[in-house]
């Protein structure tokens, strides 16, 4: 009988989660080490969208789909684009053909934290250094204590992965974007106005190279994100974060001239407003394979989020990684030959993206948004009415 390797996986996020579950349900043990004191300490983000070729699939190779469903709001599909005046420009509220049905990021670990043994997932555990061995193992220092020795070490730890300095010296680059984030808490009974300019699903608003993004989470919850191209540094030099009014008034201030409509959005925020800086790895970022190391979904190729790619991408690479590691009774040529697929694979989704972070904010205004949601909307038509001709035949 071939040896299973001792497979330990860095980070309890989707990617990881997923690579645990596929490997579990063919009866291979893994542990999964998250830096978290438990599921719940923080929040896991706003909601995303789950595509059929990726995301989807790979929830359905973990025969997680019924729970799937059980989350999945395909009501929350719609998408509106407004100018700085709120004028809108563009709503596709009910795209009843799309098959990219929202879940909120809490509830899709939850599923998969659940469909793991009781045991699987090691809380409270921050690495802080991978210690190779001579006979080809590692040992895991963490905060705390050391673990191991594991002949396979997968790092799904994220932008800022410990892992990845083993198989490559690339950080992430900052994009030139940064993000306020904002929320607004029971918005259908509390801000009814703010419900229905957001609509079912995504607002969109650009003008005087700013941007706001406001997105329908589950539970009546809106969140948001003001957008600005600016340096690094920008956000902290420029807002006092502890202080949610000043934050508020300062942010008012950066969209002077807009739409009261749209800055009721502002006003009408919860005390919790956060920085995020996007950053993201060259495309086509690659490493030589090192036995006994690997990465998988943003600690191999974090991207900007505007091309809805990144958690679809982590949770493919954890099914795929799986796969392999299952179907090939010789797990170094499995990782091998899953790091080749990968680096082909999500070229083309971290191209796209770099695409769109680079244009946006663009000097003309929404004008490239409006372009592109009008060229989604056409493609989409076209593949339906595709997928009606080949039912007839």
């Amino acid at each position: 009988m071939v040896a299973r390797p001792r497979i330990a996986i860095i980070g309890a996020g989707p990617g990881g989660l997923m690579l645990a579950r596929i490997l579990h349900c063919a009866g291979i043990a893994a542990t999964v080490f998250e830096k978290e004191t438990h599921a719940l300490e923080r929040p896991q983000g706003g909601t995303l969208d789950l595509h059929v070729e990726d995301g989807q699939l790979a929830l359905k190779r973990a025969g997680l789909e019924a729970e799937f469903h059980r989350i999945a709001r395909y009501d929350d599909q719609g998408s509106r684009l407004y100018d700085k005046h709120g004028t809108m420009l563009f709503a596709d509220d009910d795209p009843v053909d799309a098959d990219r049905p929202e879940v909120d990021r809490t509830a899709l670990r939850e599923i998969l934290l659940a469909s793991l043994p009781d045991g699987a997932v090691r809380w409270d555990h921050s690495l802080r250094e991978v210690l190779p061995a001579d006979d080809g193992t590692f040992a895991l220092r963490f905060e705390n204590t050391i673990e191991g020795r594991f002949d396979l070490v997968v790092g799904a730890d994220g932008t800022w992965s410990r892992v990845r300095p083993l198989v490559s010296a690339y950080e992430p680059q900052y994009t030139g974007i940064t993000f306020i984030e904002f929320g607004i808490d029971d918005a259908d009974a509390r801000h009814p106005a703010l419900s229905a300019l957001v609509g079912k699903g995504k607002l969109g608003a650009e003008g005087d190279g700013r941007g706001m993004i406001v997105i329908r989470n589950g539970n009546a919850h809106l969140r948001g994100y003001a957008i600005f191209r600016v340096p690094s540094d920008w956000a902290a030099r420029t807002f006092d974060l502890a202080s949610p009014a000043a934050t508020r008034a300062r942010l008012l201030e950066e969209f002077a001239g807009w739409s009261p409509k749209l800055l009721d959005l502002i006003r009408a925020s919860n005390d919790r407003l956060v920085a995020r800086s996007i950053h993201a790895l060259p495309v086509g970022h690659h490493w030589i394979n090192r036995p006994g190391v690997t990465l998988l979904g943003d600690a191999a190729h974090v991207m900007s989020p505007f091309g809805g790619d990144g958690v679809n991408m982590a949770m493919f690479d954890g099914a795929e990684l799986g796969r392999h590691l299952t179907e090939n009774d010789d797990w170094c040529e499995a990782v091998r030959v899953y790091e080749r697929e990968m680096f082909t694979r999500v070229a083309l989704p971290a191209a796209h993206a770099a695409e769109a972070v680079a244009t946006e904010l663009s000097h003309i205004g929404p004008e490239l948004s409006l372009q592109h949601m009008q060229g989604y909307l056409a493609a989409r038509a076209i593949g339906a009415a595709g997928t009606a001709s080949g039912d007839l035949a």
